[in-house]
């Protein structure tokens, strides 16, 4: 199984994402956003950063990287995708998920370990989680206000496609608490917090077990190779 994960200008999460795609046991394969290549691929991931363009408004520029029109199409056939943080912004932009993400409403970075409540297990990327399940994912962003007109977020909330609720607090503003949504098909789905930094005990997040024994976000990647396998 091999899962690509791309590098733009200011990705600072690819070789993470590339770790836990090795750790889930598939192959890590790393494309590059100026190729038109996705060199046949099971799976793609768009890893977190500061892609550059952002200055205009996250992942609007690095949305029309050469790229993307091959994640675009291979999205559209049915192969997973995920975009974490700057990716989930990419995936909006590019218009693979609906809404958009703005500047966190205390405008300001922030950096936590979140807890979030799974509410779609059924998607290419959560297949190994419980609906209703909580977890405990590294949160990073300046711009992760999940925004949408009020009849898109109906849609979403009655569709099912909210993959991701905020739990505890709401880091950002995001309406609704929404921290992670999918596609109708279910293939694509976009977060705000890194599954990536929570996959090996000793660094991940602290839990009432040990501290930084946290290792929820590698079920993300098992399940896309679950999903892949099924085929």
């Amino acid at each position: 199984m091999r899962i690509g994960v791309i590098t733009f200008p200011g990705s600072l999460d690819d070789r993470d994402a590339q770790r836990a795609v090795r750790m889930a046991g598939a192959e890590p394969v790393a494309l590059w956003h100026g190729d038109h290549d996705l060199q046949n691929v099971d799976a793609i991931v768009l890893p977190g950063g500061f892609s550059y363009g952002d200055y205009l408004r996250a992942g609007a520029i690095a949305s029309h990287a050469p790229i993307m029109s091959e994640v675009i199409d291979a999205a559209e056939r049915g192969v997973p995708v995920l975009g974490i943080c700057n990716g989930f912004q990419m995936l909006t932009e590019a218009h693979l998920l609906p809404g958009g993400l703005i500047r966190n409403d205390h405008g300001s970075f922030i950096r936590r370990d979140q807890t979030i409540v799974v509410e779609n297990a059924d998607t290419a990327w959560t297949t190994d989680f419980e609906q209703g399940e909580e977890i405990v994912i590294p949160l990073k962003n300046a711009e992760g206000g999940f925004i949408a007109s009020q009849t898109e977020l109906d849609r979403l909330e009655g569709e099912g496609r909210v993959v991701f609720r905020y739990s505890g607090i709401n880091p950002n503003g995001s309406l609704r608490d929404i921290a992670g949504i999918t596609n109708e098909r279910g293939n694509v789905v976009g977060l705000m917090p890194h599954p990536e930094h929570a996959i090996e005990a000793g660094f991940g997040p602290d839990t009432t077990l040990a501290m930084r024994s946290g290792i929820d976000g590698l079920r993300f990647f098992t399940s896309a190779i679950r999903a892949l396998q099924t085929v």
